[in-house]
């Protein structure tokens, strides 16, 4: 709506970087991006700063086999376009995510910051309207016009297919069965992808195909679904400037907390066979400075421990003076 829309943008930035190291809450399972300030007047007044952890990335989209991904795609030109766009796709959503989808948008005069008005539903309900504005303009000409992508709607087509996969699928394996969805970012993606889907079952937008006893979601019209989360983008823009606790929590528990049992059951029997785990960890390297004749560093050499116990166990040892902070 025209009054949820900033007037002026101010302060957007938006840098790559690679990691040499973390720490507390990034370490051992690290987020992928970092937007700051996270608060909405320093952001209308200031602005934000975007930054994309570029090697984690890469780490993450590299790593395992593409034998998960056969399981669940529906058929062989979702999978296509998952290799061959899908990573542009993941990298441009992310950065659509951070830069544009957490700096847009504004609070109408006299509504209180968002952790205040919506409460407990105040993160996921942010981290779903940045999603909402990912997905929407990832599917978008302006992206091909700016020289960012060659094929827009290719790109666009798995960005869409790899979201309602995962929204609706496969970020179960990372739940016990019968657990409810806890975590922030995985109900964002659970209520986004479910409303989508019983939204648009009237045109049959989003299908789902149950074949050889498995299921399947498959999109039929790109176009219809693009329109989709247009509309509840709008709607999250609308509940966060007004501060309407009752549509959030209508929201997040209608779509995004409750799992469907039986294709739980199901998506964790056909993921026994892949050993890969669900979440991805990382051991940081030892940096060690080599020095010449007058003491001078001329390079660093990068070591790693062999695996994630052998590098706890090496921060007990060395760095147990260090207070125990909980």
């Amino acid at each position: 709506m025209p009054e949820h829309k900033k007037k002026n943008v101010v302060g957007v930035s938006y840098k790559t970087v690679n990691v040499a190291g973390e720490a507390g809450d990034a370490s051992p399972s690290t987020p992928i991006g970092v937007n700051l300030p996270n608060a909405n007047w320093i952001r209308a007044e200031v602005g934000s700063k975007s930054v994309s952890l570029g090697n984690i990335i890469n780490a993450y989209n590299n790593s395992g086999s593409s034998g998960r991904l056969k399981e669940f795609v529906h058929d062989d030109q979702e999978y296509e376009l998952e290799k061959k766009h899908g990573q542009l796709a993941d990298k441009l959503h992310t950065a659509l995510h951070e830069v544009v989808g957490h700096a847009s948008g504004q609070l109408n005069p006299g509504v209180g910051e968002t952790k205040e008005t919506l409460k407990n539903y105040a993160s996921t309900l942010e981290e779903g309207r940045a999603d909402l504005v990912g997905l929407y303009y990832l599917y978008d000409s302006k992206l091909q016009e700016l020289g960012l992508v060659e094929d827009w709607k290719a790109v666009g087509m798995a960005a869409f297919d790899g979201y309602i996969r995962n929204g609706l699928m496969t970020q179960l394996i990372r739940l016990e069965l019968g657990d409810d969805v806890e975590e922030a970012h995985m109900r964002n993606r659970q209520w986004v992808s479910a409303w989508a889907f019983e939204k648009g079952q009237k045109d049959n937008v989003i299908e789902k195909v149950t074949r050889d006893g498995k299921t399947y979601f498959n999109i039929n019209d790109y176009d219809k679904l693009h329109e989709l989360f247009g509309q509840l983008l709008r709607e999250t823009q609308r509940i966060k400037s007004e501060g309407d606790f009752k549509a959030v929590q209508a929201l997040v528990e209608g779509y995004g907390v409750k799992v469907d049992q039986a294709i739980h059951a199901e998506v964790l029997e056909r993921n026994k066979q892949f050993k890969s785990a669900p979440y991805g960890g990382f051991v940081n390297p030892v940096l060690e400075p080599v020095t010449d004749e007058n003491g001078e560093i001329t390079a660093i050499n990068v070591n790693y421990a062999k695996d994630f116990k052998s590098q706890m166990l090496y921060y007990s040892k060395h760095y147990n003076f260090l207070p125990n902070v909980n």
